[in-house]
């Protein structure tokens, strides 16, 4: 099995023939190549509703790619999205209106897209364009018996059966009480999905097994199977058979319940409801609601959401739960001489992986690979029972979702053995984790900016964006809310408990509003009990990133005089006395980080150490402050670009580390932006009379602002996600370290340790945060896109180029949000005249 500790291994697969990768006779128009993605500022289409910039992160082509927008990204309200269509390259080409949250009525625009590797293509959206025809390439369908009766069943006592009637299609169904399997009422016994490769069936009873229909056709199939008789499927016919017996296992790719030694299935319900959601020519959907799920001691409503689309054997699977479910199970059928295969569990959290098996084990007698791919952080155990192999899955706020697939040898132009198999599924699992690079640029958004951004609306993006997190989100940090980013508890840490509250206190001091005072007592204030402790904090752990929000509690201090607050910075303060550091005094990231310097942590724990030793310690201390920075320099500053590297290992023994030099291999936006922030916050807490330590630090601010302007994008005015990459596949312009570098250049003019000849570059730096990542949507709210939704290094994120293209790409995001709110405040006062 190819191992890939990172994505860097999965682009070296690029070069393997894969004999699966077969794509229907429709043409789909491709992408020519090119070697960067366009800013915003150079894509312009007359008329267009949206102009939409995608880029193909891998390093070979993509075939039958899936691109989907929301109508809301597109600014317009599900009501309003009528006749809309795309154009690529001049020319229209098929897309679908789809419902991706179930709810009966379209929310999004669909399309497939074939681009070469590393190249960018330009879409354009209208309204009011004539649909493209083109082949049914998907298909979703429910039928069921009518114009029968039930009867008793003659060969089983007690058992009611369909007789008579005919099938017909239909978009709902319930089956009524006494529907069973081998009822005879349904045809192939449940709903069925497929594409122009494969298909696939849902059994709508107590057995709730996944089962394939094999194609040795890419035309649609569905419509036909089971039409001229109940079981004809089992035999071979033209289009092709039912290939798999799931007996007593949960198929191919289904679902239950982990009990320890067995998988449970979903047998023990009130009911079933299905629902077509989508039949379209590109992707199709349906929908199964279980009712009332008896289950561990639990009654449990299951909502389970299957999609297809063309070109694609992977089946979409979103669970839904209505309470929090341990031990939920997904598996594919054991069946006996088949093979075992697991792909790579060294990789990032966020990455995808995948369980397969192969061998023969069709009712064919010939070879059949199938998969479950899924996010390696979302399995917790990988097991097996008498009848499947069992992937335990952590099902985090109530959902999980991943794909499934089965892969025929007898399929046309199939997957022939166990090396194509695991090739496809390399491929497969990095398209997953690393989908098309994104940038879009709306009319409704375009209408509402103008450049150069003034003082006055600086502020008022800042005050957009904090209003519309607040809706969506900001208050739901507490102590006894949910982290939607990270899907857990909020924890004690850096971002949702520090750094977001503080820009909402920055931002009540020059735009005050209760709405905005509010955050920091509700968010950061909650995890403080009366005497001063700190929840979901633990000091032996000694993480530096749990210092941060200390910034806060010192502010509360001084807002309300409580002592809890004091006491609660206190035992902060005195976990960076204990806290481990390198031979020359830098402070280690974490506890089980051992002699590692990282950039993170200079901005995590130097400003609230700066703070507190100038109110509480009469600066005793500042001299520790400044040498960080000055170790910091010293380690991780790249001499010919002036660019510094993610992060330093003293004892130079990590496999991201250089093992002359200690230091990762990448210049990582972000990491430079949480330094850059630091150095002119830390300035904060130094008095001016204090020439001796506030010298290096205005030295390394001016080093530092001369090396960012060189490496700022000339297009966009923003920066990169690998800063000194601007070419390379993959990379992508960046908004968390872009709206840091803004802050950093606006502070420093304002203050005045950067003179007035760096203004046109905090300008640009501004007018490209908004030019390229502000999006409006339909409601008037805003997003900040594009943001890099974690970095880090070793447990898995081996540092690579690779590495730091697969971690996803989000919006909104706290480590995004937030330096783009003190972005704008500060542009607000460095413009105001």
């Amino acid at each position: 099995m190819p191992k890939h500790a990172s994505l860097t291994a999965l682009v070296a697969l690029s070069s393997l023939a894969l004999t699966a990768c077969q794509k229907s006779e429709a043409p789909v128009p491709e992408a020519a190549p090119a070697a960067k993605p366009q800013s915003r500022a150079a894509s312009t289409a007359s008329k267009a509703i949206a102009t939409i910039t995608l880029s193909n992160p891998s390093d070979f082509k993509r075939t039958d790619e899936p691109y989907r927008v929301s109508f809301d990204e597109l600014g317009l309200a599900n009501s309003a999205a009528t006749g809309l269509g795309i154009k690529l390259n001049g020319q229209a080409i098929a897309s679908q209106a789809i419902d991706t949250d179930s709810d009966g009525s379209p929310d999004s625009l669909f399309t497939l897209l074939d681009i070469n590797a590393g190249a960018s293509v330009t879409l354009n959206v209208f309204t009011d364009m004539e649909p493209v025809a083109g082949p049914k390439r998907a298909q979703a369908e429910i039928s069921k018996k009518t114009g029968g009766s039930w009867q008793e069943d003659p060969e089983k006592p007690g058992k009611q059966i369909y007789v008579g009637g005919q099938f017909t299609n239909v978009d709902k169904l319930t089956p009524p009480s006494q529907h069973t399997d081998h009822s005879y009422f349904i045809r192939y016994e449940g709903p069925g999905i497929e594409s122009d490769l494969v298909g696939y069936r849902v059994y709508l009873d107590w057995r709730n097994g996944f089962d394939i229909f094999g194609k040795y056709t890419h035309d649609m199939v569905l419509q036909n199977v089971g039409q001229d008789g109940f079981d004809s499927y089992h035999e071979p016919s033209d289009w092709g058979m039912d290939i798999l017996k799931v007996g007593s296992s949960v198929g191919s790719g289904g679902y239950g319940f982990w009990n320890g030694e067995s998988v449970d299935r979903v047998s023990k319900v009130d009911g079933w409801d299905a629902r077509i959601l989508d039949n379209g020519n590109l992707y199709s959907a349906f929908n199964i609601d279980y009712k009332n799920w008896q289950i561990n001691n639990q009654n449990v409503n299951l909502s389970a959401t299957l999609s297809m689309h063309g070109g694609s054997r992977l089946v979409h699977t979103q669970l839904k739960l209505d309470q929090p479910l341990e031990n939920l199970a997904i598996g594919i059928v054991k069946h006996p001489g088949t093979e075992l295969i697991e792909g790579e569990v060294n990789i990032t959290g966020k990455a995808y992986t995948y369980v397969a098996s192969w061998g023969k084990q069709t009712l064919n007698d010939d070879h059949l690979g199938m998969a479950l791919l899924f996010r390696k952080s979302d399995r917790e155990t990988q097991t097996t029972d008498e009848h499947n192999y069992v992937s335990v899955m952590d099902v985090a706020g109530e959902d999980v979702d991943y794909y499934f697939l089965g892969a025929w040898e007898g399929e046309k132009d199939g997957i022939k053995n166990r090396e194509a198999l695991v090739n496809y599924l390399e491929r497969e699992a990095e398209k997953l984790t690393l989908p098309l690079r994104e940038q879009i640029s709306t009319a409704r958004s375009e209408a509402q900016k103008s450049y150069p951004v003034s003082a006055d609306e600086a502020l008022n993006w800042s005050k957009r964006l904090a209003d519309s997190e607040l809706e969506r989100k900001t208050m739901g940090y507490h102590h006894g809310g949910w982290d939607v980013n990270r899907e857990r508890l909020p924890k004690f840490e850096y971002d949702i408990v520090g750094l977001l509250p503080m820009a909402y206190d920055e931002l009540n001091k020059v735009a005050p509003a209760k709405k905005y005072a509010d955050v920091m007592p509700m968010v950061t204030g909650s995890f403080i009990n009366d005497k001063g402790e700190i929840a979901r904090y633990k000091l032996s752990n000694y993480n530096i990133d749990s210092v941060a929000p200390g910034r806060n509690l010192i502010r509360l201090y001084e807002k309300t005089g409580k002592e809890k607050y004091k006491i609660a910075a206190s035992t902060l303060h005195k976990q960076l006395e204990q806290q481990p550091k390198t031979a020359e005094g830098a402070f280690w990231h974490k506890q089980k980080y051992d002699s590692q310097l990282w950039l993170d942590g200079v901005y995590m724990g130097m400003p609230f150490f700066a703070h507190y030793v100038e109110l509480f310690d009469n600066g005793q201390g500042i001299e520790e402050v400044v040498n960080e920075f000055v170790l910091t320099r010293k380690y991780l500053r790249d001499a010919q670009t002036g660019l510094y590297y993610h992060a330093w290992d003293e004892k130079k023994q990590q496999d991201w580390a250089n093992p002359e030099t200690g230091l990762s291999g990448y210049f990582w936006g972000r990491g430079m932006g949480w330094l850059a922030m630091a150095v002119v916050d830390v300035l904060d807490y130094i008095p001016k009379e204090d020439t001796e330590h506030r010298q290096p630090l205005l030295d390394m601010i001016n080093e530092m602002a001369a090396d960012l302007k060189t490496y700022q994008d000339p297009d966009s005015g923003v920066w990169w996600q690998i800063m000194d990459k601007p070419d390379a596949t993959g990379n992508y312009l960046e908004s968390s370290a872009s709206s840091m570098f803004t802050y950093f250049y606006a502070k420093a003019i304002r203050n005045g340790y950067l003179g007035d000849e760096y203004q046109p570059v905090a300008q640009k730096a501004y007018d490209g945060l908004i030019r390229e990542f502000i999006t409006v949507h339909s409601d008037d709210a805003v997003s900040l896109t594009n943001i890099c939704y974690v970095a880090g290094l070793g447990f898995g994120r081996d540092g690579s180029y690779g590495y730091y293209m697969s971690e996803p790409v989000i919006a909104n995001d706290p480590k995004g949000t937030a330096p783009f709110i003190l972005a704008g405040i500060e542009m607000h006062k460095l413009l105001q005249p």
